[in-house]
């Protein structure tokens, strides 16, 4: 994301101007984006034309909108963003009040203004215009006859290619079958790393699969390699490291993810911390339950008394329609800071965010026990339910 102008008033209303150059860039946008917000880009309208004949025709013709925003369609696959809204300035084309879909595109600028930008929004500014946040993990999380190809970003974990081969069982005394079936599987899986891994970019590849799945399709993918002289992958050898996952499912991506020797070689990527948080929070939570929360009541109380060491919250609860509710959310981001507490903003697209969505969205880990708080656990989660 490039950064092209940013306008903020003292008490922070104004406007920035941005340049989506990346896919994932578009997620941050969506993350950027609150109903009620003005939106002002390139688009294109279809216009009706009359003739001096008296006949009638249209033309699709592209103009720049200010839209006051209503709907944000997000498509995470394709990463492709779609903002409904009202015409709130005047347009040769198009009249005030009139509804239009304006659908955002990678390198085209837009410019978008809010009443009021809070920490987290101008945290994310900051996280996108980083060149240094960018996808720089890949994994290929496999078991036989079942592989999914993902690229793991700072903010998302994209499942590029799913292969599926049905591999028949191996019968006494003729392999052959069996044997085929997983040298197509394997084929498949080595077209997918070529088609949607770039190597210039990705600083590893994870290779995870429960049993000798991912040594012997390493096996495989590189004696190919020698054979058909593939400087693309031999080049890049060193950059695949090997794992275990319980499965070939994305799921199981988290496990790799958690691996030691994995987080020493990913020890600067945002996915390895997020990981290691939310690992450090079951483990507290398993053995000092009284230093582990979840649940916004809750963990707002032990923010009260100053406890929080690590703050784990989900990106998903900052695009809360209610804004109440989601400045609730940032005064208890900005006030964990404050109080010199670490904060970790979740991916809800990310397989760790997703698990953190299902505690809630919110948890932390306390830098000493708070016993009273935990008698009132069972009431506060009621509450939320």
């Amino acid at each position: 994301m490039k950064l092209v102008r940013k306008d903020l008033e003292k008490d922070n209303a104004g406007q920035v101007t941005l340049i989506p150059e990346e896919p994932e860039d578009m997620w941050h946008t969506y993350n950027l984006l609150q109903v009620g917000d003005s939106l002002r880009a390139s688009t294109i309208r279809k216009v009706q034309t009359e003739s001096s004949t008296g006949s009638v025709g249209s033309n699709r013709i592209r103009t720049t909108l200010t839209l006051c925003v209503e709907t944000i369609d997000f498509d995470s696959q394709a990463c492709q963003l779609r903002v409904k809204g009202t015409n709130i300035q005047e347009n040769e084309y198009v009249k005030m009040g009139a509804y239009h879909t304006i659908e955002l595109e990678p390198n085209r600028q837009f410019t978008l203004a809010k009443k009021q930008w809070d920490s987290v929004v101008l945290e994310r500014i900051e996280q996108a215009c980083d060149p240094a946040w960018s996808a720089d993990v890949a994994a290929v999380v496999m078991q036989e006859g079942l592989a999914h190809v993902c690229l793991v970003t700072p903010s998302m974990t994209l499942t590029r290619a799913k292969v599926e081969v049905n591999i028949p069982r191996k019968r006494k005394g003729n392999c052959s079958q069996h044997d085929r079936a997983l040298e197509r599987f394997y084929e498949q899986v080595v077209q997918a790393i070529q088609r949607h891994i770039n190597f210039e970019v990705v600083k590893c590849v994870l290779v995870a699969s429960p049993g000798f799945v991912r040594e012997q399709f390493c096996d495989y993918m590189f004696q190919q390699a020698v054979k058909t002289d593939n400087k693309f992958l031999l080049e890049n050898r060193s950059k695949f490291l090997q794992v275990h996952s319980s499965s070939g499912h994305k799921y199981a991506l988290k496990e790799a993810l958690c691996d030691p020797a994995v987080t020493s070689r990913l020890s600067d990527t945002k996915a390895a911390g997020e990981v290691k948080a939310l690992d450090d929070f079951y483990k507290m939570l398993q053995h000092e339950p009284d230093r582990a929360f979840y649940g916004l009541k809750h963990v707002e109380k032990a923010n009260e008394a100053m406890a929080i060491d690590t703050l784990l919250i989900s990106d998903e609860l900052f695009r809360h329609q209610d804004v109440a509710t989601r400045a609730r959310y940032v005064k208890l981001v900005d006030s964990v800071r404050e109080n010199m507490g670490t904060v970790r903003i979740f991916s809800s697209l990310h397989v760790s965010g997703e698990q953190l969505g299902q505690l809630t969205g919110v948890a932390a880990i306390l830098r000493f026990p708070v016993a009273e708080l935990s008698d009132q656990e069972d009431e506060s989660s009621s509450e939320e339910d």
